[in-house]
């Protein structure tokens, strides 16, 4: 049982209190508000005291006449930590038009009232006139809906000179469009929780748009490098979108990796192979430094040691299999082409008279083991350069070839 020990009486008599293990129990367990709440919050006229951030909210009190497309992008696009709301509410159409009836009856009463006395017209007032009209029409119609709609942004920053600093860019950019915004005075507290993602209002400060100039404040119109398909290569640091890409969907897609020693090449490129693994795609690298051995047996791949004092061999007569739209004799006769350019490249140049020899000798070699352009070579086991040799020393003016490729046997052991 657990002892709570109260304050020294007079007599010295010390209070004992149990606690039951339920209530210590209750008394340690933590809500979720708890975890994530800030170590400290003030609540100022002008800004919000947060932990160790300072929260400042505006709101956009008035628009100009027309909105632009994407007036809202360099706000969206600003480099800065920053919340964004926007409350839409739709508003009752009959009750709108009904509105819309008495004010255009006073703005007509008022042109009548002016043309009557003799004055000069006034364009502001046939301009109200015109567009009210227009809009009643459009919502007679159902082909525009009115919204009260409130647009509400907090920004962040660890002093006041930092919020000045970004308020006075963030009105600069909105008083350029003549939209214009106004910090939430003495209402911190309710426009910084109506930036939360709790969907509650609770600043209510709202301007009437319908459909048109209210579909120009779309929100998710900043850059970003994500397609439709492929892997996460990273995050965008401009506005910590997700950079999602098939480089495999272009016609090149080659692509090649530049940095500093240490600052994370191999990292990236085995990251990039182990995402690109997961959609079945076959990966080949050439790894000099044996950087990659590791990965290779982790996903199950295999690591080929190719030296001169290695167990692995490559067996250049191997064929590959054949593409639907390809035939059996396009691929050997395209591999003996790749063989004789291997051979000379090996033998330090040929002839015409020794390429024609060689030439032959790869065919007959292939035609040992039954691969010819009209046969099915796709499971037949393929020839070895020993079995090359063994042919090219059967053929009649060969004995230079033969003892060149002798000569020079400690170059082709990778190929045994």
């Amino acid at each position: 049982m657990a002892l709570g020990f109260g304050k020294k009486k007079k007599n010295t008599e010390i209070d004992i209190a149990p606690i039951l293990p339920k209530e210590m129990y209750q008394a340690a367990v933590l809500d979720l508000k708890d975890v994530i709440a800030p170590s400290a919050l003030e609540i100022m006229p002008k800004e919000l005291h947060l932990g160790e951030k300072i929260v400042r909210t505006f709101f956009i009190i008035s628009y100009p006449k027309f909105l632009s497309d994407n007036w809202f992008s360099p706000i969206i696009n600003l480099d800065k930590e920053f919340d964004v709301s926007i409350f839409i509410h739709p508003v009752d159409t009959q009750q709108v038009l009904r509105k819309f009836q008495k004010k255009v009856a006073e703005v007509q009463s008022q042109i009548y009232e002016r043309e009557n006395k003799g004055m000069v017209r006034d364009p502001a007032l046939d301009s109200a006139y015109l567009n009210l009209e227009g809009l009643r029409d459009k919502l007679q119609q159902a082909t525009e809906k009115l919204f009260d709609v409130g647009i509400y942004i907090s920004v962040y920053g660890d002093s006041e000179k930092e919020l000045d600093k970004i308020e006075t860019e963030i009105r600069s950019i909105l008083e350029s469009k003549l939209v214009y915004v106004r910090p939430a005075l003495f209402q911190q507290e309710q426009g910084f929780k109506s930036n939360l993602p709790l969907n509650k209002d609770l600043l209510q400060v709202h301007s009437k748009l319908n459909s048109e100039p209210l579909a120009s404040v779309f929100p998710f119109v900043s850059f970003n490098l994500t397609s439709n398909q492929g892997i996460l290569h990273g995050i965008n640091r401009h506005n910590s979108s997700l950079i999602l890409f098939d480089r495999f969907s272009l016609p090149n897609y080659n692509s090649v990796t530049f940095a500093a020693s240490g600052s994370g090449k191999s990292y990236a490129i085995k990251l990039e192979v182990l995402r690109t693994l997961m959609f079945d795609t076959e990966v080949i690298i050439i790894d000099p430094e044996r950087e990659y051995e590791y990965l290779a047996e982790a996903t199950g791949g295999r690591y080929f040691n190719i030296a001169l004092s290695s167990e692995h061999h490559i067996n250049p007569f191997d064929l590959p299999a054949p593409r639907p739209d390809e035939s059996r004799a396009n691929v050997l006769r395209s591999h003996v082409v790749s063989l004789v350019g291997l051979i000379r490249i090996m033998l330090g140049g040929l002839t015409p008279e020794e390429d024609a020899i060689i030439d032959k000798a790869i065919t007959e070699t292939y035609a040992l083991k039954d691969i010819t352009p009209e046969s099915n070579f796709e499971n037949i086991e393929p020839p070895l350069l020993s079995d090359f040799e063994l042919v090219l020393a059967g053929l009649e003016g060969s004995e230079s070839l033969v003892s060149r490729l002798s000569k020079n046997r400690y170059k082709v052991r990778i190929f045994e």
